[in-house]
């Protein structure tokens, strides 16, 4: 496949991008920015968000969306005299990812670094659009992060991106409704389903549990426990993909959940509603299965929420409890662009910007992130972190770190988002009784190759 193919098929599947949600369902800083800058004494102080503390310094323009960033670039900058960070508010992913296609697409106008969920890595990688960082040394501090993560941010002997964040998967629950039916919280999804059965025949208005067919990167996480692997690529050789989507592991979770489904036990609204937010809070689901970002989102809610509601988490339910999976939904990092001005500087930035302590702890508490940089997801002060919410519960220590530690990564395709528009059509024609899961899945299966092959990928 030529650079011209290769670059066709990732501008239409970072274009398919606009479309798309955060994966990794933080709240994002909204509104627009001013384009690009450039380390090479391009950022403009003027559409810099932040306050550039050392104006003569060299500066490198940041695109970013997480939550209170602004007081991490204002720790970076307080701290560094040769290197100010222009943080540039071009919105979330769904409004980053279109403004730094173009930017490639016109070889000017993308910033020396960008935030990307890691999802979305290889539809930029295939286009020469980030700089692989082990040649500015980033390679060396592969052991100064959570394993899975760093796979994520990897391809081959590459490193594209430096992790930041990570969405390990528990389950938050509401005590005061499983006491009040005298449920256990479930620890395997046996135990689920019959907890499930057993809250709605002891006539409760609330459903245990959730399973939104809009689900996406949520969906593709179960899978993933099962055993599911449905992609297998590597910018070593980007003309080659494996697709492995119609398997037993994803028939397994679909014959599961929509089991249920059927049964009238679990509920099968969409995610990411209005309507879904409030009845999150306010009793119509007992658990919320969720990334290691789904506290501060829960948090975030808590007016609204109801008064009387105790929350607390516990681990994801497993299919064999003696041979625990876990997995992770969501997470974000830094890549250096392939039109920075300085890359060695712009590397510097990515990997040291959430470096420290302070920077995290900024992250942690006025962010709700989850931290890769193992210094701090190790750290006394990160595992004893005690949440109100959940009653002084240490839901990191509980929940969310060994889910971290034992997440061994994840490969995406170079069309993610166009995989993730064919598994909500047919989850969509399941639930709707337009197909069953075998007809479904087979028909997921072909739309991707039919894709791949269109675009030009040979298939292994």
């Amino acid at each position: 496949m030529s650079s011209k193919r290769l670059i066709t098929v990732a501008t239409a599947a970072t274009a398919a991008l606009a479309l798309a949600g955060c994966a990794g369902g933080q709240a994002g800083a909204g509104g627009g920015g001013n384009g690009g800058g450039g380390a090479n004494g391009g950022g403009d102080s003027a559409a810099c968000a932040n306050t550039v503390v050392h104006p003569d310094a060299e500066q490198v323009t940041v695109w970013a969306w997480y939550p209170a960033f602004e007081g991490v670039v204002d720790v970076f900058n307080e701290a560094n005299d040769d290197v100010q960070v222009c943080w540039v508010n071009a919105g979330v992913g769904k409004d980053v990812y279109p403004k730094f296609s173009t930017a490639l697409e016109a070889g000017s106008g993308a910033p020396d670094v960008i935030q990307l969920e890691n999802e979305v890595i290889p539809s930029f990688t295939i286009r020469n659009g980030l700089v692989d960082l082990v040649e500015y040394g980033i390679g060396d501090k592969e052991d100064q992060y959570a394993p899975g993560a760093w796979k994520d941010v990897s391809s081959g002997d590459a490193v594209y991106a430096v992790p930041v964040d990570l969405g390990p998967v528990g389950m938050l629950y509401r005590a005061d409704i499983l006491e009040e039916f005298d449920i256990e919280v479930p620890t395997t999804w046996d135990e689920l389903a019959d907890a499930a059965k057993e809250l709605k025949d002891a006539g409760s208005e609330s459903f245990l549990a959730n399973y939104p067919t809009n689900g996406r990167a949520f969906s593709q996480a179960l899978f993933a426990q099962a055993g599911n692997q449905p992609f297998d690529f590597s910018t070593e050789n980007v003309e080659e993909i494996g697709i492995n989507v119609n398997d037993a592991a994803t028939k397994q979770v679909l014959e599961y959940w929509f089991e249920l489904i059927d049964a009238g036990v679990v509920s099968a609204d969409d995610r990411s509603t209005p309507d879904f937010n409030t009845a999150v809070v306010n009793g119509r689901h007992a658990t919320y299965l969720a990334a290691a970002w789904g506290p501060g989102y829960l948090m975030g809610l808590e007016e609204e929420a109801d008064p009387d509601a105790r929350w607390a988490a516990a681990p994801l339910p497993q299919w064999d409890a003696d041979n625990p999976v876990y997995v992770n939904w969501g997470g974000s990092s830094f890549g250096v662009t392939s039109q920075a001005g300085n890359p060695e500087l712009s590397a510097r930035v990515a990997s040291e910007l959430f470096g420290t302590d302070e920077a995290w702890k900024v992250g942690i508490e006025e962010g709700a992130l989850f931290p890769t940089y193992l210094p701090v997801l190790e750290s006394d002060y990160f595992v004893e972190l005690e949440y109100p919410f959940f009653g002084g519960q240490k839901i990191q220590k509980d929940v969310f770190i060994e889910a971290a530690n034992a997440y061994e990564g994840f490969t995406f395709s170079p069309f993610q988002t166009f995989a993730y528009d064919q598994l909500t059509e047919a989850q969509a024609s399941i639930l709707n009784g337009n197909a069953t899961i075998d007809e479904a899945l087979a028909s997921y299966q072909q739309k991707l190759e039919e894709y791949a092959t269109a675009q030009g990928f040979t298939l292994k």
